[in-house]
């Protein structure tokens, strides 16, 4: 089983291209089991500055014919020509694959190294592919096995230590930007129920602010602020709580967004300031609305150009242990890659000890002589396979199992048989969108795609 990714991260590409990559992220991984059988496995990591699919396929040939299912899944999905969409992909096979991944979530290939929301993002990424039955074994392995690099990276170094996330940056700059910085004081609106709208309030109560307010079209908004507090908005009063607001936060990812003319027109009796944070990768704000007068518009970008470099030192320790975490992984699944020309022998060389003891008890019926030399047989069959199985581990950690694989074939006959691919489980979640409609009847700030942007 081969792993492989292909990545479109903020790094490699405009984020609005990103953003339309990642149009109907939610059916790419079920869609493309169910079409190529060249695709083994797929997990979907979509987060508000990337876009990265990890796949499995049964063999390294597979892999060519598994990039090509994806990229026309996506280009079905997005709308976009095939050809942009594999150019805006880079393609990560063997090591490469653990190694990028571990650093995603580890936080060192984000916008503001060392941030907290990404090892939970690649979390939920994996429970999602595990609940639509698209998560093969190897990439549940893949993924647990990045978790757990984030973990040590942030119990063993200081890296994001002062807490620093895209959320806690952005606010920081609406702290700068503000007139009085006493966030007691301020009117807050959030666009959004998930997870990215839930770390926006948490910070927002640790810096004081008491006057938060939640909408969201789907009805959420009211079971979202129960456990967490704030207002929950709805149709009639989401206007006047926008005409009302100090700041307000684009969570949700909305294919509709903020019409720079309807803002305009809800805060025409206004004289406050506005700051409009959008951290949704495909925009809740219309980018017009930093136009306005009296309104501040950051974004992902102005994020990114904020965030302040970590020091050199725990920089270098996170990526000393991801690099180690990777190539144990590595090396773990090697030698896993042998444990079935491992069987293979063992049982090969025990079915000649079974028919030779079967001629022994024939003849000499089952006398403790008989047992005496079955025992003798096992034993020496024991010791005889323990070289090879030593010698298989270490091909393996080498990456040349393959080399043992051929051996056993050419000298014993043994075919070797991989494990068959785990079943391909149809979505039981409906992934159909609501529809949005404008500001003024209540629905300009959807979170269609919610799950992309607030995981």
């Amino acid at each position: 089983m081969v792993l492989f990714s292909l990545v479109a991260t903020h790094a490699d590409i405009d984020l609005e291209t990103v953003a339309q990559l990642s149009n109907g992220s939610s059916g790419i991984a079920t869609s493309a089991l169910a079409e190529s059988p060249a695709v083994t496995g797929a997990v979907v990591l979509a987060t508000c500055n990337r876009y990265e699919i990890y796949g499995e396929a049964s063999h390294a040939d597979d892999v060519e014919a598994a990039r090509a299912a994806l990229v026309g899944q996506i280009s079905e999905m997005s709308g976009l020509s095939e050809q942009l969409v594999s150019r805006s992909f880079s393609t990560r096979t063997g090591p490469d694959v653990s190694q990028h991944l571990f650093a995603v979530s580890s936080g060192l290939d984000s916008a503001v190294v060392g941030e907290r929301e990404i090892a939970g993002q690649v979390r939920r990424a994996l429970i999602t592919a595990q609940h639509e039955g698209t998560a093969s074994p190897g990439l549940v392995r893949l993924f647990q096995a990045a978790s757990k690099t984030a973990k040590d990276v942030g119990a063993q170094t200081a890296l994001g230590s002062r807490g620093l996330s895209i959320v806690s940056v952005a606010l920081d700059l609406a702290t700068d930007l503000s007139e009085d910085p006493d966030w007691s004081t301020k009117k807050v609106v959030v666009f959004g129920t998930g997870a990215y709208a839930g770390a926006t309030m948490a910070l927002l109560r640790e810096r004081g602010c008491r006057d938060i307010s939640v909408y969201s079209s789907s009805g959420r908004a009211a079971t979202f602020v129960a456990t967490r507090g704030g207002t929950a908005l709805d149709g009639d009063t989401l206007r006047p709580a926008v005409a009302a607001a100090d700041v307000m936060i684009g969570c949700s990812g909305s294919d509709n967004r903020v019409d720079a003319a309807e803002l305009a027109e809800v805060r025409s009796e206004s004289d406050r300031p506005l700051i409009a944070i959008d951290l949704a990768l495909t925009h809740d704000f219309d980018p017009a609305v930093g136009e306005l007068d009296g309104v501040e518009l950051l974004t992902l970008e102005s994020v990114r150009l904020a965030a302040p470099e970590e020091q050199a030192e725990s920089l270098a320790q996170a990526s000393s242990i991801v690099s180690g975490a990777a190539q144990s992984f590595e090396q773990e699944r090697e030698a896993r890659s042998v444990d079935s020309a491992i069987v293979a022998l063992r049982r090969h060389t025990m079915n000649v000890l079974d028919a030779e003891m079967e001629k022994v008890r024939a003849r000499h019926g089952c006398t403790a002589a008989a047992e005496e030399v079955e025992f003798a047989l096992r034993r020496m069959v024991k010791q005889l396979l323990h070289v090879p199985t030593v010698r298989a581990r270490e091909l393996a950690a080498n990456g040349q199992q393959d080399d043992y694989v051929a051996a056993l074939e050419t000298l014993y006959g043994i075919t070797v048989e991989q494990p068959a691919a785990a079943a391909k489980a149809e979505c039981p979640v409906d992934h159909t969108q609501l529809a949005p409609a404008s500001l003024s009847d209540t629905a300009a700030l959807t979170e269609a795609a919610a799950r992309r942007n607030s995981a």
